[in-house]
């Protein structure tokens, strides 16, 4: 296999175990495979290039595709987790200032 498409494989690897923390809540684990993922593309910039043979871009090609869809995944999880970990701040705010009316 192509060296720049087992880069990507890897990174691929870690996207989807990403994928895969986000889906079960475990955001800690999100959060250590994200600092993976960051430090595997600095890893690979600046060895990045075109494969040589069309199997192999192809193969780029696909595994760019997947993280593209790792990454929606893992973005729609978080928002809708950040969106309801506003409503439950708002709603703690608003029982603080109920509560400081009446005292």
């Amino acid at each position: 296999m192509n060296m720049i498409v087992e880069d990507y494989q890897r990174l691929s690897d870690i996207t989807g175990k990403m994928r895969e923390a986000a889906a079960a809540g475990e955001w800690d684990e999100l959060i250590a495979l994200e600092r993976r993922c960051s430090k595997q593309v600095a890893e690979l910039k600046p060895r990045d290039g075109v494969p040589a043979d069309e199997a192999s871009r192809l193969q780029k090609v696909a595994l760019i595709k997947k993280m593209l869809a790792d990454d929606k995944a893992i973005r729609e999880k978080t928002v809708t987790w950040m969106h309801q970990l506003e409503k439950i701040m708002q709603s703690a705010r608003s029982e603080q200032r109920l509560q400081q009316a009446y005292r």
